[in-house]
């Protein structure tokens, strides 16, 4: 008989060590990260104890509304197959009670989360390496000259709730770069690409069109100098799948994005690049 874990909101150090099992996981996680995580739901991570040691971590971010995002399920090796990950899981279901909950997770698991009642949305593909034909691009607009509200507003269409704790905080992180696309006096389209562990990563590319997205995929990459650049793109966009490839990005592996619950109405075509595999 396995002992039932302390379960309790993460502090500071948790989500740290909760990114850190996620890179070793091979998720390859922004620097700041965690500034913009915590700004999202600071209730919304939970670490499960046993003898006061970490042993299981979930994100259940609960945003405005009645949308949820779960990510960061992980169990390090040692504390695997002892049922603490379940004890935790079902705390975080229920955290989420009465909210469509979505999640990106591996392939693997998605008999497991199935029989949470999640049902498969599409995939999402990650794709990397060193992008050709990229530049300096002239007149895209600085993110931090865009009104946040204007932002959020844009950003709407594309996310199931509205996340301005979260990008408040994303479109201004350390490490990171971000534009808007203006034409005729409105957005059109907006992306930010922020240093990892290995490499960059671009993440959200919402756009209107393809020439749009390939204009701000450019100048972001840019930003990257020679370091490998990876974007997550909906494969139900094959637009964004061609952009990916267009630059000679490769897939690297994907995700299952699933809901329980109705599947959000958002603008996929729109979507070239996913947020955060983590919260959406």
């Amino acid at each position: 008989m396995h002992p039932v874990p302390d379960i309790a909101v993460m502090s500071a150090a948790d989500l740290d060590q909760a990114i850190d099992w996620a890179a070793d996981e091979g998720w390859n996680p922004g620097l700041a990260d965690a500034l913009a995580f915590r700004a999202a739901d600071p209730t919304g991570f939970l670490m499960a104890r046993v003898g006061g040691e970490p042993a299981a971590s979930i994100s259940v971010v609960r945003y405005p509304g009645d949308f949820g995002f779960l990510g960061f399920y992980i169990a390090p090796p040692p504390f695997r197959g002892r049922g603490h990950g379940y004890a935790l899981w079902q705390a975080g279901m229920g955290y989420l009670s009465g909210t469509v909950v979505g999640l990106d997770g591996v392939p693997a698991q998605q008999a497991n989360y199935a029989r949470s009642g999640f049902v498969l949305a599409y995939r999402n593909v990650r794709f990397g390496g060193s992008p050709s034909g990229v530049r300096i691009e002239p007149g895209l607009t600085p993110l931090a000259d865009v009104p946040l509200d204007r932002l959020l507003a844009y950003d709407r269409r594309f996310f199931p709730a509205p996340r301005r704790a979260f990008l408040a905080v994303w479109a201004s992180l350390p490490h990171s770069h971000g534009y808007a696309l203006v034409r005729d006096g409105g957005l059109a389209g907006y992306g930010i690409v922020r240093r990892c562990r290995v490499g960059w990563k671009i993440g959200p590319l919402f756009a209107d069109d393809a020439a749009g997205a390939e204009r701000l995929f450019r100048g972001l990459a840019a930003q990257a100098g020679e370091g490998p650049v990876f974007l997550d793109v909906p494969e139900v966009n094959p637009a964004a799948v061609a952009l990916a490839e267009h630059h000679g990005l490769a897939p690297a592996f994907e995700t299952a994005r699933m809901y329980r619950g109705p599947a959000p109405l958002v603008d996929l075509a729109g979507t070239w690049g996913v947020t955060t595999f983590e919260l959406g």
